[in-house]
């Protein structure tokens, strides 16, 4: 730096407030166009004034020409004037003196300023503006008296000056420029004031949503609803949208805030549930270890098949748990299988057979239309978990020997499926819940196998089909699930297994 002090100047840039910077571009604005208003007003009135003043000035000047006789007298003219006609034009302050063509002053009014030359016309003469007459010569009157004449014959003999003082005219002229004058200043005051006030009132909105953004940005809550403004312009509609904007932020909160409850809520269960199976899996692998452990091999064969088959069932509960959680996992995604046609009346035959092996008693039966009335738009696999579901749902919570009936009918544009059982059936309080994920409470009809998934996939499945689900009380009691899918475009006979759902009352388990 060699030693030099370096002065470092901070420049502060003053930020006026939009308000008072709309009142001062309208108090600006109206300065210049009263001034511009002042100057043309004030210069046409000026020449007006000067016009006016001039052409009295001339209009004397030639009555007083009339009104003058001059003698030739002694070889030379001489004025004969009546006095009251002087005094009178004289009145106010003004002036009047005669003179002939060489400057000789022939008469004048009492302390009457020097008026300048003989001429004709009008001019200023110091502090007075002067108007000049010629006298005339006419021919020889017997009288011996000169009179006046506008036609010059052999010239003009004198000149009759009639002045007035121009302070009369200046006085006037800085009246009007005052009264102008004080005409911009009052309308700059007056358009600084109520611009300010329009532009605060026009900005009231804007400052109510600025302590109101200000207020949620303090304590982070997008519900604080702005002021509504009613009014249809840009502010207005600079408060709706933004209100809008923050509902829409608050209502996208709720809903994350929500998945993230469930998706808390999800993961503990779901790490509840495979802890039992890993569990089980792993006391059984401990158990047939030492079995096949001692010296000799196992002392019974049939206990360590037993144990062997118990962590292959908790290992294949695991599996189908697993894929449940991926199956509600993509629902959630929102990712889809592509759809194809797909009879679900050839589905529920399917799944009704497959469970037929755990019906434990139970008389599952079929209610099937003719073949190709029943097709849907979707995933034969995923509809296929559906039904199975609900038909071993009913099963796992009815009693032994409970008729089970799966029908699927085609009703107004739609294709229904419904599983009716007779047994204890859904309480009407719990039936609300009955279809979330680990419900416990909820009749203890949610799952299969106790998982708690087994009705959340059946929602699930329905809502990506585009349907919907319900339960309610079947006739003769029990319950009644209830799935509704939108009807396929159109149906094709090809997708149904031949032989399939030729007896209308279908597979009987038992």
């Amino acid at each position: 730096m060699s030693g030099r002090a370096r002065t470092v100047i901070h420049r502060t840039r003053v930020r006026l407030p939009i308000r008072l910077k709309l009142a001062i571009v309208s108090a600006a604005l109206t300065f210049v166009i009263l001034l511009l208003f002042a100057v043309v007003v004030g210069t046409f009135t000026e020449r007006k004034l000067m016009s006016s003043f001039d052409d009295d000035l001339r209009a004397t000047a030639s009555d007083l020409q009339l009104r003058f006789r001059i003698a030739a007298r002694g070889g030379g003219p001489e004025l004969l004037v009546d006095r009251g006609v002087i005094r009178a034009a004289a009145a106010g302050g003004a002036a009047i003196r005669v003179v002939d063509r060489n400057g000789l002053v022939l008469g004048e009014t009492p302390r009457a300023p020097d008026l300048g030359s003989p001429f004709e016309g009008v001019r200023d003469a110091g502090d007075y503006r002067v108007a000049a007459r010629p006298l005339f010569d006419r021919s020889f009157d017997p009288t011996g008296i000169l009179g006046l004449d506008t036609s010059p014959i052999d010239g003009a003999v004198a000149f009759v000056q009639y002045a007035k003082p121009r302070r009369s005219l200046e006085s006037t002229t800085e009246r009007l420029e005052l009264f102008l004058a004080l005409g911009i200043l009052g309308g700059t005051g007056l358009a600084f004031l109520a611009g300010f006030a329009v532009a605060r009132r026009a900005m009231r909105p804007i400052a109510d949503l600025t302590s109101a953004a200000r207020e949620v940005a303090r304590t982070r809550d997008p519900a604080k609803a702005l002021p509504r403004s009613e009014a249809s312009d840009e502010v207005g509609q600079l408060a709706r949208t933004l209100d809008d904007m923050l509902r829409q932020l608050d209502a996208a909160r709720g809903e994350t805030q929500l998945a993230l409850d469930r998706q808390r809520d999800f993961v503990a269960d779901a790490s509840h549930e495979l802890r039992t199976p890993l569990t089980s899996i792993l006391a059984n692998l401990e158990l047939l270890e030492e079995e096949l452990a001692r010296a000799g091999g196992p002392s019974d064969p049939e206990a360590a098949s037993e144990i062997a088959g118990s962590a292959l069932r908790s290992s294949r509960r695991m599996r189908r748990l697993v894929g449940d959680l991926l199956l509600l996992a993509r629902a959630d995604a929102g990712r889809q299988v592509p759809p194809r046609p797909v009879d679900l009346a050839r589905v529920a035959a399917e799944a009704v057979a497959e469970a037929a092996p755990l019906a434990s008693g139970h008389h599952v039966s079929l209610d099937l239309p003719d073949v190709g009335h029943t097709e849907v738009e979707g995933s034969s696999d995923d509809l296929h978990r559906m039904v199975l579901n609900l038909v071993e749902n009913a099963m796992i919570h009815t009693p032994a020997g409970t008729p089970v009936v799966v029908s699927v009918h085609a009703r107004d544009g739609a294709v229904v499926l419904e599983v009716a059982d007779r047994g204890p059936g859904v309480a009407p309080e719990r039936r609300a819940r009955i279809f979330e994920r680990f419900a416990r409470d909820a009749g203890d009809r949610t799952s299969v196998s106790g998982s708690g998934l087994g009705l959340a996939i059946v929602r699930a499945v329905a809502d990506a089909h585009g349907g919907t689900v319900s339960v309610d009380e079947a006739e003769g009691g029990g319950a009644l699930f209830a799935i509704r899918l939108p009807a396929a475009l159109r149906s094709s006979s090809s997708d149904v297994p031949e032989g399939q759902a030729g007896d209308p009352k279908g597979a009987r388990a038992t």
